[in-house]
């Protein structure tokens, strides 16, 4: 008797299983070499079916051996383009030929294997497919409890979990006994297994290193070398399923969804209830006969059966996006938009008319608004979003209405200033809290306070920026803007810059006031009322100098001393603790200058300007050059 194995039932040990029972006793086995080049490629890919194969094959070796059978490996290994092709059957046709070549019996688990032989005429043995490793229950169940979000669990590590509350969460030890490597490995097989055999879970994503699984209302991350340093499982489920009526403003935030299809931001920090929202909010509007639809990777909303959940077409969500204008749901909740790509696809479908709601990690309710900044158009935003709502530990704390409206930022008062504002409005009391335009070509949020004090705090930070850049355009020394209200504002300049900022005519300074809506008075730092004395030194973007003098203006602080280097074209001091602040710049007790420090933590004095020379000099003479930070 010729027998010729597939590589499913080599896998399955059904071989050596019929050897033992006595069925192929004396029969000669011919294993394929095709089957042995794709175990080969399973081990090596760190399949445990590889491993199984290969083991199998060692079983059937010392059957031969005993004389129980005769074995022989037979035919060719596929080629390269045959081995990925596997999934199309070119390795499985080899192993029909070598079974037909030989007038042997191909045993398989595989069905469609056995057919499509049947079909051609050979004998088939098919065997039913051994399942191995499925558990009927999760294995890790018994470490949730009522109040467990999740479980941390790691070769090497106690088993952790997060418990508590909404926004009360305690990550803790739940067992004094380290996880062993072998136990993790047993764990996270019989996970993977269990969703892929039960029809209450499936595989969400399965790459080398990583399995991501939904199984009942757990989602479970499965790490694995050379992805992760050791096996981790890290499992998550809900403790809580809400309706809208357990939130405040619930009645308010009904009939804003119900009155027109929106677009809303769910924002909030990680774990503090945003997609247990969503879940809340899908619920009602297919209770209230909208068609709903969700979008997620993984698929993890605990929603009834009404609602279907889609997940990354072909692994991509704009494919997703492209199905479901066809399927024309009214509402579609979109968990969890991140990406750029993520805030393009909610983008289209909101602007294809489908009501949207978004799940965005964010630390503030403004800042899940001002991720959409940059990624679409300005004046879009409040087409695309027109509601913010942001939980904190579980409730309902801010809610956002986002609308336009062409007008005169709060803060400026030339008429000619008018432009598109988006404003940023508490949706309980009406109230501005943000405003978000272009301010000079630039995209500026600013916040909007109760008092005038406040009101003025986030334009004048803006416009003293912008006057500041716009000076240093043309200034070559150290920029000081002082602000005298919202129309006015004095800038003091080094003596040698006064006729390039003024420009003749008083012509540059004229066109940067009609840019900036504001009055601007040049004056020079010796005119400054808390400030002495001149600058012959000046720097660039990496530190300014502002003053020099001959006298220290900060007491008896000897300050830190630092080693300037000497360059080309500067002479550079590091101040890397004191980034963006003033400071003084001594040799010994001798006040030398004041100076910002730049970004790069330092500042740059030119070469060739007197105090680069005084500067020089005083290293020179090896006196120590120190920094104190200056007085406000």
């Amino acid at each position: 008797m010729n027998v010729v194995p597939d590589t499913s039932s080599v896998i399955d040990g059904r071989v050596s299983e019929r050897v033992e029972d006595g069925s192929y006793e004396g029969a000669t086995v011919l294993v394929p070499e095709a089957v042995v080049g794709e175990l080969e490629a399973q081990a090596n890919d760190g399949h445990d079916a590889g491993w199984d194969g290969l083991s199998e094959l060692q079983r059937l070796a010392e059957f031969a051996d005993a004389g129980t059978i005769e074995l022989t490996y037979v035919g060719r290994r596929p080629e390269p383009a045959e081995k990925g092709a596997a999934s199309e059957g070119d390795i499985d046709a080899i192993i029909r030929d070598v079974a037909e070549d030989h007038d042997a019996t191909l045993l398989t688990s595989d069905v469609v294997q056995s057919e499509v032989a049947r079909a051609k005429g050979i004998a088939v043995e098919y065997v039913e497919p051994v399942t191995r490793g499925v558990v009927e229950e999760l294995p890790i169940a018994d470490y949730f409890t009522e109040e467990t979000m999740s479980v941390h669990l790691k070769a090497g590590t106690k088993p952790k979990a997060k418990r508590g509350t909404l926004g009360e969460m305690r990550y803790e030890v739940i067992e004094e006994e380290v996880t062993s490597d072998e136990r993790m490995n047993e764990w996270a097989t019989a996970i993977v297994n269990l969703a892929r055999g039960s029809n209450e879970g499936f595989v969400e994503l399965s790459d080398e290193g990583m399995d991501i699984v939904q199984y009942r209302n757990y989602r479970i991350a499965v790490a694995r070398p050379p992805f992760a340093d050791g096996i981790e499982i890290t499992a998550v489920r809900p403790i809580a399923k809400t309706t809208l009526d357990d939130y405040e403003s619930a009645d308010e935030l009904r009939e804003r969804f119900l009155e027109s299809k929106r677009g809303v931001l769910i924002s909030g920090s990680p774990g503090a209830g945003k997609s247990t929202f969503a879940q809340a909010v899908a619920e009602f509007l297919n209770d209230n006969d909208y068609a709903v639809k969700t979008m997620e990777k993984p698929r993890d909303l605990q929603v009834g059966p009404e609602i279907t959940q889609y997940g990354a077409l072909g692994g991509d969500m704009a494919n997703t996006a492209d199905s479901l204008l066809l399927v024309r749901p009214d509402y579609t909740i979109y968990d969890e938009v991140r990406k750029t790509a993520d805030f393009e696809v909610f983008s289209d479908m909101r602007m294809a008319g489908v009501g949207m709601v978004g799940v965005v990690h964010a630390s503030r309710a403004i800042d899940a608004l001002q991720r959409l900044v940059g990624r679409v158009e300005l004046g879009m935003i409040p087409q695309i979003v027109d509601t913010v709502v942001y939980i904190e530990a579980g409730e309902v704390h801010t809610v956002y209405d986002v609308d336009t409206e062409v007008k005169v930022p709060e803060g400026l008062t030339a008429e000619d200033l008018a432009r598109p504002v988006i404003r940023v409005r508490d949706f309980e009391t009406g109230r501005a809290d943000y405003e978000i335009y272009t301010f000079n070509r630039q995209v500026v949020t600013v916040p909007i306070g109760d008092d005038d004090g406040e009101r003025e705090s986030g334009v004048s930070r803006i416009a003293k920026k912008e006057i500041e850049r716009e000076i240093r355009s043309v200034a070559r020394g150290h920029v000081d803007v002082e602000l005298q209200g919202r129309e006015t504002a004095i800038v003091y300049v080094e003596e040698d810059d006064i006729s390039y900022v003024i420009g003749k005519g008083g012509g540059r300074i004229s066109d940067i006031e009609d840019r900036l809506g504001i009055d601007i008075d040049v004056r020079t730092h010796s005119e400054r009322p808390d400030r002495s004395g001149g600058s012959d030194g000046g720097a660039n973007g990496s530190g300014t100098t502002s003053t020099a003098g001959s006298v220290p203006t900060n007491g008896g602080d000897r300050g830190t001393v630092v080693e300037p280097e000497i360059t080309s074209r500067h002479v550079v001091i590091p101040v890397e603790e004191q980034v963006g602040e003033t400071v003084e710049v001594r040799a010994g007790d001798d006040y030398l200058f004041t100076a910002t420090v730049g970004r790069g933590g330092e500042v740059q004095v030119s070469r060739g300007s007197a105090i680069a020379e005084e500067l020089e000099d005083a290293i020179d003479r090896k006196r120590p050059i120190s920094v104190v930070p200056a007085r406000g």
